[in-house]
């Protein structure tokens, strides 16, 4: 190799070596820049966990400064959320009854460290499902079948109530429960439906049981009015009210009559009176 080539190998690596040695930190402090801030979207909290712990400081919604490769942000979800659960529990007559419930809830928003530190992300299924199951079983227990479906809006209070207090203590808020459900087995269905129609007959029995004591109080009025009259008609009756009758019984019986004699008589002809 000649020397003159030598010498243009050296001037190259020497330019090259300058280069990397101005990209080399600017690529570093480009780096430090990306790593030292982190911006938490919004409706959620930054959890800042520092070498594996978790920091009493909480990020609010934005642009916050971290410390590169030493901290961690991990962003939590603080809008209301919706879990939807499905379970069976026994009423307080032991009727299986399965309930379909929607709870809508939110975390609070300055203990989303806490929650995470203690439960993690998955707090759903940790804690909001099994804590959906186990109120609603508490609460059905203090009302028969026929109550659940009556009293539905007092059992979804005392559902509401007992959850708020179980999700309080993971830091986390209730906001509604909503119960869109109610099925009971197949034999209480039958029951049910049975009950109804043997209410129904006995109502109709009761009403023609009524229908029938009116129709005879008033028969009985009736034949005591028909009494009371043919009472009065006899106490009123004397010689001379039977002498009228008679006479008008004989007006009526001459207004009638054609002025023609019947053509055999078996006795005297009656209304003929001659006078000489």
């Amino acid at each position: 190799m000649s020397e003159k080539k030598v010498v243009q190998m050296g001037s190259e690596n020497f330019k090259v070596g300058k280069i990397l040695k101005f990209l080399i930190p600017v690529i570093i402090l480009v780096i430090l820049a990306f790593e030292s801030f982190t911006v938490v979207p919004p409706g959620h909290r930054g959890i800042v966990v520092q070498l594996g712990a978790v920091q009493p400081k909480v990020f609010d919604e934005g642009l916050h400064f971290k410390v590169p490769f030493i901290q961690e942000v991990m962003p939590i979800e603080v809008r209301v959320q919706k879990a939807e659960s499905k379970a069976s529990a026994a009423s307080k007559d032991l009727q299986v009854v399965t309930t379909q419930m929607a709870v809508n809830f939110h975390i609070d928003p300055a203990s989303v460290n806490k929650l995470y530190q203690n439960v993690g992300i998955d707090y759903k299924a940790r804690i909001v499902d099994p804590a959906i199951g186990e109120a609603l079983k508490a609460v059905a227990a203090r009302y028969t079948a026929e109550q659940l479906i009556s009293k539905r809006s007092e059992v979804s209070q005392q559902v509401k109530e007992l959850l708020a207090k179980k999700l309080s203590t993971y830091h986390m808020a209730l906001d509604e429960v909503n119960i869109t459900e109610f099925k009971f087995s197949d034999e209480y269905n039958r029951a049910i439906e049975q009950k109804q129609i043997a209410e129904q007959q006995a109502l109709k029995a009761k009403l023609d049981l009524e229908r029938v004591k009116i129709e005879k109080e008033q028969t009985i009025t009736k034949a005591q009015a028909n009494a009371e009259a043919l009472r009065l008609q006899k106490e009123n009756v004397t010689p001379e009210l039977v002498k009228l009758r008679e006479i008008e019984a004989q007006i009526q019986a001459i207004e009638k009559w054609d002025g023609k004699l019947p053509s055999t008589t078996g006795g005297a002809i009656p209304f003929l009176n001659v006078q000489k």
